[in-house]
């Protein structure tokens, strides 16, 4: 892997954040591949570009209004020259940018025509309490990073 193209990877993120932040469901979109998946944190599946930037319509008028996008890239992985998996923290907020992000996404970006889009999307919440718990009854459960 060269460095560069962690770069370029990881930039897209940072171009998805900057179009979330301005409330920008085109733009927003416009980064993912035309059959993306997409998966919420509460297990809603939206499939394609159109589906994706039209949800963060709404969401971005609605729910979402005037949040900001917050991530904490923990890995990148190349699955060849054109494919690679990049694992973050993550989080929406008003006001100041919260100290820990309370999500875990997985990213899958392909490249298309030199250009990085994202192709699958999951989002899950953390539950400190329930891996604590977990980990209590069960250590060899813990991730060993």
């Amino acid at each position: 892997m060269m460095t560069t193209d962690r770069t370029t990877v990881t930039a897209v993120l940072d171009s998805l954040a900057d179009a979330w932040d301005r409330g920008d469901a085109d733009a927003y979109g416009a980064h993912f591949t035309e059959d993306a998946t997409y998966v919420t944190f509460v297990g809603t599946r939206y499939v394609g570009r159109e589906d994706i930037a039209g949800s963060h319509r709404v969401l971005f008028e609605k729910f979402l209004k005037g949040t900001k996008l917050a991530h904490e890239v923990l890995d990148v992985r190349f699955l060849g020259a054109d494919v690679a998996v990049v694992s973050t923290s993550g989080d929406t907020y008003k006001g100041a940018r919260p100290g820990k992000l309370s999500k875990v996404q997985t990213y899958t970006l392909v490249r298309d025509g030199g250009r990085w889009l994202v192709a699958a999307f999951h989002n899950t919440r953390r539950k400190p309490l329930m891996e604590r718990i977990s980990f209590a009854f069960a250590p060899e459960t813990k991730p060993k990073q």
